[in-house]
């Protein structure tokens, strides 16, 4: 019995549950941006019922806008906001017993790269080592900073289109049942395996992901910056009574 995760979507949807089944998906990691913790484990319960598990994950934009980096955390017990230090980021995770991944090692300036893998290793749980939205290259440098670590490895759609879920999968020999057990299997030492759909439809697809980084990565995080009173998971929004303020960056 095997479990097939797609360990880091973006969308969803009735229509994206009924994709990632029809490609044989278990569960499914989802991580919307800027998005509040409560908001999406909200989402992620309505779903309860579904026939693809829904784990509640926060990718955590961290740095300022020149030092991106972003962590993807499983297993939260309370809020942690964007727009915070690595390392107050990595040490409100550590504290609350998160586990942390490592989303898309060594991309441009938005991920950990392998001299802050090192730096941090100790808090880090698991690490991306193939990505269907990036390119090839992106892949190739993910794959030396990953095996570089040493750290457990895991491999995601990232998907933002609803066509993208479940493009890339990570594989577990053995039956998961629960979010608990998914979240200990990826964070683990067993074996897994890394599986990409490979086919020219997907490929274009691949493409087309990409391409919606430009938005992703200037429009939507300014809107962000530029509002503090309306962003949710802004450090210096309500919600977080002040908590960050002292690691906060803008």
């Amino acid at each position: 019995m095997e479990t097939r995760v797609d360990c880091h979507i973006k969308t969803l949807s009735p229509s994206v549950i009924a994709r990632a089944a029809a490609r044989g998906v278990d569960a499914v990691i989802y991580a919307p941006h800027f998005t509040p913790l409560p908001e999406i484990e909200a989402t992620a319960a309505a779903y309860a019922d579904a026939p693809v598990m829904v784990i509640p994950g926060r990718e955590i934009f961290t740095g300022s806008w020149r030092s991106r980096r972003h962590l993807l955390a499983v297993g939260m017990s309370a809020p942690v906001p964007d727009f915070i230090s690595l390392e107050g980021a990595l040490e409100a995770l550590t504290e609350q017993g998160a586990t942390i991944l490592v989303p898309h090692p060594g991309f441009a300036n938005v991920s950990l790269s392998a001299a802050d893998v090192a730096s941090h290793q100790d808090h880090l749980d698991a690490i991306e080592r193939e990505n269907f939205k990036s390119r090839r290259r992106h892949n190739h440098r993910a794959r030396e900073v990953a095996d570089r670590s040493g750290l457990p490895t895991f491999g995601s759609s990232y998907a933002h289109l609803p066509a993208s879920v479940g493009a890339t999968v990570t594989v577990f020999d053995e039956s998961l049942p629960d979010v608990a057990s998914v979240i200990t299997a990826i964070a683990g030492e067993g074996p897994r395996e890394i599986v990409s759909d490979s086919r020219p439809q997907s490929q274009l697809q691949g493409i087309l992901e990409f391409s919606h980084l430009g938005w992703e990565n200037t429009v939507q995080k300014l809107q962000r910056i530029g509002s503090p009173g309306i962003a949710a998971t802004h450090p210096k929004a309500p919600v977080y009574g002040g908590r960050f303020d002292d690691v906060a960056v803008y």
